[in-house]
């Protein structure tokens, strides 16, 4: 079973029993959900992935002490505290006293604050432009199950994911990066026979275009080590985990070059072709460095638009 759903029925079997007994005054406010940290709050956790920080527990999210006040939520605290130290065969870790927990009672505006810097979701375009993927996504992942009060609900509706222009100046400064590593930089390398350096260009040729690929499945990048997990899930451009990894996994002799070109060629393609489904350039073209300007001269804010091509990236 996947911990969100040992989260749902641990809130729903222990949890919801215990806040309507001795909190029912305070239930039109409390939201209830797992979302943030850990693997579980994606859906990818394993056996690997719950070696640690993996329990039964549910985040209490609660609105601001003019709502709820401390009283209320140390009470709350002490409640959750003392929920049963084991459920379904896994034991539930014990509380920090100086906070950072990823469950129990949280203040909804100190969550949101942590993950993004905003307590009410609303962002500056520098905040857009700087925040990392993995930090919103977090913001807005795993599940509410209960939210009558309505707060948490707004605020990750309003993260849900990036301004139309945001994600347009992201995906023009990586698809230039990809132009600039692997079209450009890589064969240059290899045939100065700097093997290395050859290498690393093909590592930020995969990275803008893990990128560039999430930016148009309107999907928030998830952590690094997660990124591969998440791409094979993700309904249009999952086809292109198999090229990605072997861009990273094979060698640079001759014969292995010119499959990774090859495969560079089939992820542009790709890529190139998505561009153009969506209507984000007028004439696409397979050379990406002049595609990033195109896809950079359709963006509508010309105070976005005017910006370095890699204010985004």
């Amino acid at each position: 079973m996947k911990g969100l759903e040992i989260a749902r029925r641990f809130y729903e079997e222990v949890g919801a029993p215990l806040l309507r007994e001795q909190f029912a005054d305070l239930l039109p406010y409390l939201a209830v959900g797992l979302m943030g940290s850990g693997s579980e709050c994606d859906g990818f956790d394993d056996d690997i992935s719950r070696d640690h920080d993996f329990e039964p527990g549910f985040c209490l999210l609660l609105p601001g002490e003019e709502v709820v006040d401390r009283r209320a939520a140390f009470r709350l605290e002490r409640a959750y505290a003392k929920l049963p130290r084991e459920y379904g065969g896994l034991s539930r870790s014990p509380l920090s006293p100086v906070g950072g927990n990823r469950h129990g009672v949280i203040r909804t505006g100190d969550f949101f604050e942590q993950k993004t810097g905003s307590r009410d979701g609303q962002l500056t375009l520098g905040q857009w432009f700087t925040l990392p993927e993995y930090a919103l996504r977090e913001a807005t992942n795993g599940a509410l199950f209960t939210d009558p009060y309505g707060e948490v609900t707004r605020i990750r509706e309003t993260l849900q994911y990036l301004p139309e222009d945001v994600r347009r100046k992201k995906l023009a400064g990586h698809l230039l990066l990809m132009g600039q590593a692997g079209q450009y930089n890589y064969p240059r390398c290899l045939h100065r026979g700097d093997t290395g350096a050859a290498q690393l260009a093909m590592v930020e040729f995969v990275r803008s275009a893990l990128h560039a690929i999430f930016l148009l499945e309107r999907t928030y990048l998830p952590y690094y080590k997660w990124q591969f997990h998440a791409l094979q899930e993700l309904p249009t451009l999952a086809g292109l985990a198999g090229h990605l990894e072997h861009l990273l996994s094979s060698g640079n002799r001759p014969e292995e070059a010119a499959d990774k070109q090859a495969a560079m060629e089939i992820i542009t393609a790709a890529i190139t072709a998505e561009v153009a489904a969506q209507g984000l350039a007028s004439q696409p073209d397979t050379t990406l460095e002049r595609l990033a300007y195109t896809v950079n001269d359709h963006i509508v804010d010309p105070l976005v638009r005017n910006q370095h091509i890699l204010a985004g990236v």
